[in-house]
Order: structure tokens, then C-alpha cells, then sequence
């Protein structure tokens, strides 16, 4: 028998997956963003926001590399916990990296497993259509809620040629339709849909009953995700289109550690508040104290 933990009064009620499938069904969009640390993720969850992906692009905008594929499970746990700590409100999903899910099913099961039993994790997300629907039944029969990710997927970036917009052609967009059909029979609670042409993922979202969250995908879906990086200018490179910039958190890092050198540099810190002080007795005592030979 279980024990069950109610939210005390002065708690934020938790984001649940019925909770942001009753948003799709009223018209209220959910807000979604990618977090990779403690501090960060605390931002993003008192700010309200719905649900938090620890995103695979970490690899890019917190590790360095420049494709998502080269992260590993162990490092997509390691700030999986990070975040996980730092939530009380949001919904924290976990990005299966690519080589975690590709080679079978079973392997898909086990390290989706890892990520909510070692890291608290409360879904993951996998990359790809109809061919992932067995690998969605299984993590779906075994409780685990599953984030599809249809159109522009990073981890098929040497297949595609390139970060490109997917479903411009009409068979393109067929193959869309029919992936996103066939995640949502297999289970998945939420659809991301990124970088495809609005009109596809209006259709998308008109046709499926789980809400899809866009990235890329126009204002029609039922939530948007953006990553977190992006947000507030932290990537050093030039924005992708969908991207809006909300902040300069560079330009605030690099005067704050320009001002600090200066300083340090000048010599006027630590100023004297910012310095500890003997007591006074003990003080005068070491004054008149005899020094070592």
C-alpha cells in the first residue's frame, strides 16, 4: 500500500498530463521550456511555466558540442537530477539522447526506466514517427508518459542534410499525418512538433486529440517550447527564425565580469564591508602581541 503526499495549502499545485490535456480541450495554451541546472530550472519552474524538457541540446548550449548526438544517458541523468531538484510546479520531461532508444525496444525500456527511477524524471521524449510506436506502447504500458517529436528531429540532422524544414511537399506532410496518428494509437500523451510549416501543424493539432507543443511550427499548436538558451541570448550564434529573444544575459554576464575585473584589477574589492573583522579585544592583542622569531 502506497503512501499518498497531498500539496500543503501554501503549495503550488503540480502540472499533470490531464491537466494539459484539459488546457488543449479549453483553448489555453501551454508553456513550455528547456532547463539544464539547478539555478535555471528554479527560474523556469517559479515563472510559472507548464512543463520543462531537460533537452538533448544541452550537448549544444551547455557541453559545446555541435550536434545533440554526442551526449550521453549518463550526462542527461546527471542534469536530469539537477532540475529535478530544483522543480515544486512544472512537469519535468527527460530527452532520450540519441544511441539510447535506436538499437532496440528493450534498450528504449531500460533507459527510459533509468530516467524516472534515478533522476525523477515524470516522462521522456523520443525523436521519430510510426517507427517508434512500439518503443511508445511498451514506455505507455509500462507507465512511463511519452513525448513524441515529428518533423524537424536533431537527431536525424546527417539524414536530413542539415537542421531543414520538414513537410513541404504534400507527401511529406502525409507521412506527418500518419506519424502523428500512430504515436497518439501507441500512447504518447503530447506531440512536439518542430520546424514545419504552421499550416502543417494546424492540421496536426486540429487532427489529434493530445496536445502538441511547437517549436518552429507556427501559432497554432496547443503550447510552444523554446530553448532556454535561446531565450535570453546565451548561444553565441545567430538565432534560428523561430526564435525571440526575450533578454541579453550575455550582455549582463560580460559587464558584470568586466566590472568585477576592473575592481579586482583597482583594487577596491573586497572593500572593507565586504571584509571580516577580529573581535576588538582580540585585535588589540594581536597588535601588541610579540611576533615569531
Amino acid at each position: 500500500m502506497s503512501v499518498v503526499h497531498f500539496p500543503s495549502a501554501d503549495a503550488p499545485a503540480p502540472v499533470t498530463f490531464p491537466a494539459l490535456q484539459e488546457k488543449k480541450q479549453r483553448g489555453r495554451p501551454i508553456v513550455a521550456l528547456t532547463a539544464y541546472d539547478y539555478a535555471t530550472a528554479r527560474l523556469v519552474d517559479e515563472a510559472g511555466i507548464d512543463l520543462i524538457l531537460v533537452g538533448d541540446s544541452l550537448a549544444q548550449v551547455v557541453l559545446g558540442y555541435d550536434t545533440t548526438l554526442p551526449v550521453t544517458v549518463d550526462e542527461m541523468l546527471h542534469h536530469t537530477r539537477a532540475v529535478r531538484r530544483a522543480v515544486r510546479r512544472a512537469l519535468v520531461v527527460a530527452d532520450m539522447p540519441w544511441g539510447s532508444y535506436h538499437r532496440s525496444v528493450e534498450d528504449g525500456v531500460g533507459n527510459a526506466v533509468r530516467f524516472v527511477k534515478e533522476a525523477g524524471a515524470q516522462a521522456v521524449k523520443i525523436e521519430g514517427g510510426a517507427a517508434r510506436a512500439e518503443l511508445v506502447e511498451r514506455l505507455t504500458a509500462a507507465e512511463i508518459p511519452v513525448l513524441g517529436h515529428l518533423g524537424l528531429t536533431p537527431q536525424s540532422v546527417h539524414r536530413m542534410g542539415g537542421y531543414r524544414v520538414q513537410g513541404k511537399t504534400l507527401g511529406a506532410i502525409g507521412t506527418l499525418l500518419h506519424d502523428a496518428h500512430i504515436l497518439e494509437s501507441a500512447g504518447a500523451a503530447l506531440l512536439v512538433l518542430e520546424g514545419i510549416p504552421r499550416e502543417v501543424a494546424a492540421r496536426i493539432t486540429a487532427e489529434v486529440g493530445i496536445p502538441t507543443i511547437g517549436i518552429g511550427a507556427g501559432p497554432s499548436c496547443d503550447g510552444q517550447i523554446l530553448v532556454f538558451h535561446d531565450l535570453v541570448n546565451l548561444t553565441f550564434a545567430p538565432p534560428a527564425k523561430f526564435v525571440r529573444q526575450y533578454g541579453d544575459a550575455a550582455e549582463l554576464f560580460r559587464s558584470a565580469l568586466a566590472a568585477y575585473r576592473r575592481d579586482v584589477e583597482q583594487g577596491v574589492f573586497p572593500a572593507d564591508a565586504e571584509s571580516y573583522h577580529l573581535p576588538k579585544d582580540v585585535a588589540e592583542s594581536l597588535e601588541t602581541a610579540s611576533p615569531r622569531a
